[in-house]
């Protein structure tokens, strides 16, 4: 080749890559634009996650509890009686009633009103185990969203199902916006297997699960507020629905399945989320070894705990705003607003037991299991004394306020307790674990309201006595069998068939390696 056709194959090979190499002014705008994407998140994407995911499990509390508040006024209240000798206290509501202008409402009775509270439960039981299944498969982000969505759009229609079939068709909407709840707690648990890191699995549990919390607040103090300042009922659906729906919203928009397919996550962040949990998980599970779950003594040891929490939890949940009321005749926005301050505290109160439980974990002054075993025993035994305390304090209403905001606050201790044990005994099942466990303790919702409403047809202070001794009873034994058998290490039916595999290759790989070595 002459020093001619060499010039001419350089000119072609220059001229190639000047056309297929964009220049540097058309890739700056390119890259510009995601790392400004990028630095618009100042908050980390794994707590953009739990920060979104709080607000989801605030907006279904608030769905599903404005009920509580609201039927307060949707029934008839009759004129007073005389008082039982077996306890009935002066307050608020004696005047109220007294008046024959207020004797108004659908004529409901205690029973009729405690199948209305626990017809929720109904549906949310049948989808835990689906929507468990399809986070996990298909990711938590429509698996939870449209759930959400779904119980906003019953929310905005209750006036009008109330109106057209009154206690049955309340009934029915109920147990339709439970089928699209139910899917929450499975879909969430499912996203923080991916999202959450061991050392920060306590703190980000709290925040999310501490949601509930948040949206207890809300419905009650916003329920009896708006109640007050409107006159009507009807108002706190629509409220508490329009919210639910702008939520899935801004979900839709900033959140994703897992790290890997988040187009705005940083680098470093990925990075570390991938070697912090890059080892406990698939990125596609292998088909659910039913047997072995459903054999686990660990897990039926969580089922327990979350029985005894649950069943305290819907006792206080559901029929708070009715002590209130009934036996201690607050008016609805005292009661609102009372009925609030517990919630606030057991959030904040779950929020120092998440930091606490981690720190102790961190500095192994405890190993994962006695920890998890500590901070349940504290939610079951505090809050069930403080119940008790508050059935035998009578009319002094600010002792018994006092004692149940205790009894709530201890409670708080049961999310870095057994609600995060799911992802200790397993990652890659994460969701489905939630499903059983959640699904399970949620049949006490059906439980504890129409157990209540059958306890205390008069609304008096010694029928309500035998209600707290039983929620106390339920606390204790099963908190005996989860301390007696529960576990925070992973169990060996979290690896899939492939991961087995893949650990009997590298073992044979590293003995060879070993061996030759010696040689």
């Amino acid at each position: 080749m002459n020093a001619i056709e060499k010039l001419i194959l350089l000119v072609k090979s220059q001229r190639t890559f000047e056309i297929n190499t964009p220049s540097t002014s058309e890739c700056t705008p390119l890259l510009g634009n995601v790392s400004k994407t990028k630095s618009l998140f100042v908050i980390p994407q794994r707590w953009v996650m739990a920060i979104m995911g709080f607000l989801a499990v605030a907006n279904a509390y608030t769905m599903r509890v404005c009920l509580n508040i609201a039927i307060t006024q949707m029934v008839r209240r009759h004129a007073p009686t005389p008082a039982y000798e077996d306890g009935s206290c002066p307050g608020d509501l004696d005047e109220v009633i007294a008046d024959p202008t207020e004797i108004s409402g659908y004529n409901w009775d205690e029973e009729t009103q405690g199948i209305i509270l626990s017809a929720f439960y109904y549906g949310y039981i049948v989808t835990h185990l689906p929507g468990g299944m399809l986070a996990e498969r298909f990711g938590g982000k429509y698996s939870l969203g449209f759930g959400v969505l779904s119980t906003a759009v019953f929310t905005l229609l209750t006036p009008w199902a109330v109106n057209m079939g009154g206690a049955t068709g309340l009934i029915i909407l109920r147990v339709l916006e439970g089928l699209g709840e139910g899917t929450t707690f499975p879909a969430l648990n499912a996203m923080l297997a991916r999202w959450a890191p061991v050392s920060e699995r306590g703190r980000m549990g709290s925040l999310v699960f501490g949601g509930a919390q948040i949206g207890n607040i809300a419905g009650t103090y916003f329920s009896g507020l708006v109640i007050k300042e409107t006159g009507e009922w009807q108002s706190v659906f629509y409220l508490f629905g329009s919210i639910g729906i702008l939520w899935f919203i801004l979900w839709a928009l900033l959140c994703y399945n897992d790290p890997e397919s988040h187009p705005y996550i940083s680098d470093k962040e990925k990075k570390y989320l991938e070697e912090a949990l890059g080892r406990h998980q698939n990125t596609q599970p292998s088909a659910i070894p039913w047997k072995p779950i459903f054999m686990s003594v660990p897990l039926w040891a969580l089922v327990c705990a979350q029985i005894g929490h649950d069943y305290g939890y819907f006792t206080m949940v559901t029929d708070l705003p009715k002590y209130m009321t009934g036996v201690l005749k607050f008016d609805i926005h005292r009661t609102g607003t009372l009925a609030a301050l517990p919630y606030a505290v057991m959030w904040i109160s779950s929020i120092l037991f998440g930091w606490m439980c981690d720190k102790i974990v961190k500095r192994q002054w405890l190993t994962v299991t006695n920890a998890r075993k500590t901070f349940t025993t504290i939610a079951s035994v505090g809050p069930g004394i403080c119940m008790i305390l508050a059935s035998y304090s009578g009319c002094n209403t600010e002792t018994v306020v006092i004692l149940f905001t205790a009894s709530m606050g201890l409670m708080g201790a049961f999310y870095p307790g057994m609600k995060v044990n799911a992802l200790d005994l397993s990652s890659n099942y994460a969701g489905t674990i939630m499903a059983i466990v959640n699904g399970i303790g949620a049949i006490t919702g059906i439980i504890a309201p129409y157990l209540v409403g059958l306890l205390t047809p008069d609304s008096t202070l010694t029928q309500w006595r035998l209600v707290f001794w039983i929620t106390l009873a339920v606390f204790i034994v099963t908190n005996l069998v989860f301390v007696a058998w529960a576990s925070g290490d992973e169990q060996w039916w979290n690896s899939s068939s492939q991961d087995a595999k893949k650990q009997e290759v590298e073992a044979a790989t590293n003995q060879s390696t070993n061996s030759e070595v010696k040689l």
